[in-house]
């Protein structure tokens, strides 16, 4: 008995002298048309040639897509930022200390389209401890806000800072951000275990809207430029 009978030529053997073989069909070129392949794309048989081609089609077509969502996200990256331009720019023309929360809120709710935004702020000086949003917050709601090191997302459940909506009820997903102490020269790291001094609360009756998994770089972000605006209440 032959050695090749005892061990019979596998798949692999054959793929693996193709590929260690690159000189293979130029001795062979007759069987790029001879070879027949099953398309993909119905029943007929094409040849190697054929297959190779339809195979290049669909890597240019996967890339084709592959850029067109590239672009879709670089077109809403550059509104996301022309938004965040202007908000910024609204906060820097606010002159007057005691209309910032509501201004954060407010540009907010219109420049990003979100439904419901709330916001309150503690460890204010005294001028402006009775207004609305340095009041009304517990001390289980400022307890909980001290644990978040990053900023909450998810579903509402039972959350008691939703209250502070128009429309608790209607608030099916939320994103909690803290507002902390902050100063120029924090690094993210440092930033993040500054003392809280308020949340900046954002809800959606879609519950998928905010949601645990998702990306919040950009929201820390909105948090972080708050807290610099709000540090004119301390």
């Amino acid at each position: 008995m032959t050695s090749s009978a005892m061990n019979p030529i596998t798949e692999d053997d054959i793929a693996n002298f193709l590929v260690n073989t690159p000189d293979f069909f130029n001795r062979h070129a007759e069987l790029l048309a001879a070879v027949r392949l099953n398309s993909p794309h119905g029943q007929r048989a094409v040849s190697l040639q054929e297959r190779q081609a339809e195979m290049l089609r669909e890597k240019i077509r996967a890339l084709e897509l592959r850029m067109m969502e590239l672009m879709r996200h670089g077109t809403d990256n550059e509104v996301l930022m022309e938004r965040q331009h202007r908000w910024v720019k609204t906060l820097l023309m606010t002159t007057n200390a005691r209309d910032l929360p509501h201004t954060i809120a407010d540009q907010i709710q219109h420049d990003f389209m979100v439904p419901q935004v709330a916001i309150k702020v503690w460890d204010v000086v005294d001028t402006f401890q009775i207004e609305p949003f340095a009041v009304g917050v517990s001390q289980a709601v400022k307890d909980f806000a001290a644990t978040l090191r990053a900023p909450y997302v998810g579903l509402n459940t039972d959350i008691e800072a939703v209250q502070w909506l128009v429309e608790p009820s209607a608030a099916k997903s939320v994103a909690l951000i803290p507002l902390r102490v902050t100063r120029p020269h924090d690094t993210p790291e440092s930033a993040a275990s500054a003392p809280v001094v308020g949340l900046l609360l954002l809800a959606s009756p879609d519950a998928q809207r905010y949601h645990e998994g998702m990306g919040t770089a950009f929201i820390e972000r909105l948090g972080d430029l708050a807290s610099a605006a709000l540090s004119h209440l301390r």
